[in-house]
């Protein structure tokens, strides 16, 4: 949980690196992104044929893609409602079905979702299920933004300025 730019992204991956899932892919998804109609297609995959305009061959999901890893769902508060139910089931599960298929997938992946919404308030006003959100809420992180960490500053510049040393092969260092 943070605000938009809080590093919430950063922290996902530190956590996937420091994962025995390290060797696994990481994905993220920008659920803000995904038009509604597409969500589920782009999350769970589809047979072919399943819709038109679908490739012939058919497409993995996002979930299939991040087997064995991390998916990371940024900005899980954009989730339309009709596609939250799947994501629960697959939680409840641990398995996909494609879209317009039969066969269950067995899928082996750490979900990490972040928000800069308070999830709770949607829960109450209906926009978010409550059994989807508990499911996603079990080890909560509170992101606090640079502003508020003032001591984090100057490491960041001296990894910033390392990095774009090594980028544009100078040596320069701080006066």
């Amino acid at each position: 949980l943070g605000e938009s730019g809080a590093g919430k992204g950063m922290i996902a991956k530190l956590i996937h690196k420091q994962s025995e899932r390290k060797n696994g892919p990481f994905i993220r998804v920008d659920c803000a992104g995904i038009p509604d109609s597409l969500f589920e297609s782009e999350l769970f995959g589809y047979e072919k044929g399943a819709f038109t305009g679908a490739k012939p061959e058919g497409k993995p999901g996002l979930f299939e893609l991040a087997n064995e890893g991390t998916l990371f769902l940024d900005e899980i508060a954009e989730i339309p409602l009709s596609s939250q139910s799947k994501l629960l089931r697959f939680l409840e599960d641990r398995e996909i079905v494609r879209v317009g298929g039969t066969r269950p997938r067995q899928i082996n992946v750490r979900i990490i979702a972040a928000t800069n919404k308070n999830v709770e308030e949607m829960v109450s006003s209906k926009l978010f299920r409550r059994d989807l959100y508990y499911r996603l809420n079990v080890v909560p992180i509170q992101i606090l933004p640079l502003r508020e960490r003032r001591e984090d500053i100057p490491p960041l510049i001296l990894h910033f300025l390392d990095k774009f040393n090594r980028v544009c092969h100078q040596n320069r260092l701080l006066s």
